[in-house]
């Protein structure tokens, strides 16, 4: 099974509110077999719209990473993101 990389470049609008996000969805990552490959750190735009903020994990498969976003943990640290950060996020396969 190929495993699946979860990509998302995030604006952070609340920083307060964000952080409480943050705290549940590193909870939510790892319950599901998911591990930060980036988590902010310095990166160069090349085409797109910027956000100061990107974050790759991957996970066993395209399948666990879905149902990481799908959980109950996820799903509450999503109430903290809305209207705390404009996200952008994609669940993608890696070749295997």
């Amino acid at each position: 099974m190929a495993t699946a990389l979860w990509i998302a470049h995030v604006t952070v609008t609340d920083e307060d509110a964000y952080m409480k996000y943050a705290a549940l969805a590193t909870e939510a990552i790892a319950q599901h077999g998911g591990s930060f490959l980036a988590r902010g750190g310095q990166a160069i735009q090349k085409e797109g719209r910027a956000h100061p903020r990107n974050v790759v994990a991957r996970f066993p498969s395209l399948e666990a990473a879905n149902a990481c976003y799908e959980s109950d943990i996820y799903q509450e640290a999503l109430s903290h993101a809305r209207g705390a950060s404009e996200r952008d996020l994609v669940l993608v396969e890696e070749l295997g």
